[in-house]
């Protein structure tokens, strides 16, 4: 949408399980193992430990990023764009929910403002926010130094309770009004705290805990798949 004409409604959305039909990480890293650049077997088996304690709501969100973050740490960006670029093609772009590009430009005809918030890093969630035309970004963010990833965070995770004070400090900086009606697009109950701060709360593909409690509370539930 145009940036010089005020929007009149927010649509946020999360993206692994929800806009995309998996998870991020475990694309990026199934494809880091077939390229040989890990170990896939011993990799694996720890982002499925890490993955069942996020659906049981007791994931150490530092030590999962740190995790993530193993595969940037030491290279360049420049030298990482051309194996992102690769892996965006064969295997994240294929594996965004059928309907999600349909629900983004739905928002977008209304002249809503739309933007991804993840707790995924940016490298990561650019190319699928590129290819659904989202420019504005509330996600985890990895640090850079000289043009080179540390392996840490810069600033804190876009995560759990976070997440409301990420739109909120995105909000105000963009002089977004407090008034504007909000959506926010999500799966996992993990996300409770940003979904009770909206006005329409959507459960999509929900997970069975945000499934329950969005009956409870009489939430929207669909599916993009």
């Amino acid at each position: 949408m145009n940036r010089h004409v005020p929007p009149t409604a927010l649509a946020l959305f999360d993206l692994d399980h929800t806009l995309l039909a998996a998870d991020t990480n475990e694309l990026w890293l199934n494809f880091l193992a077939d390229e040989g650049c890990i170990d896939g077997p011993r990799t694996l088996a720890r982002q499925a430990r890490y993955y069942d304690d996020y659906l049981a709501g007791r994931l150490d969100i530092g030590a999962y990023l740190a995790f993530q973050l193993e595969t940037l740490a030491g290279r360049t960006l420049a030298e990482l764009l051309p194996l992102r670029a690769r892996f965006a093609h064969t295997r994240l772009l294929p594996a965004l929910a059928p309907q999600a590009a349909a629900l983004v430009a739905g928002h977008r005809a209304q002249g809503h403002r739309c933007a991804i918030v993840s707790a995924t890093h940016r490298f990561l969630v650019e190319p699928a926010a590129q290819a659904l035309g989202i420019a504005d970004l509330l996600v985890t963010e990895a640090e850079l130094v000289d043009g080179r990833f540390s392996g840490a965070l810069c600033g804190l995770p876009c995560f759990r309770e976070l997440k409301p004070l990420r739109v909120e400090a995105w909000r105000s900086e963009e002089g977004l009004s407090g008034a504007l009606p909000s959506w926010f697009y999500s799966d996992s109950l993990n996300d409770l705290a940003l979904l009770e701060r909206v006005d329409h709360p959507v459960a999509v593909d929900p997970d069975p805990a945000l499934a329950a409690a969005a009956a409870r509370r009489g939430w929207t539930v669909i599916s993009l798949r």
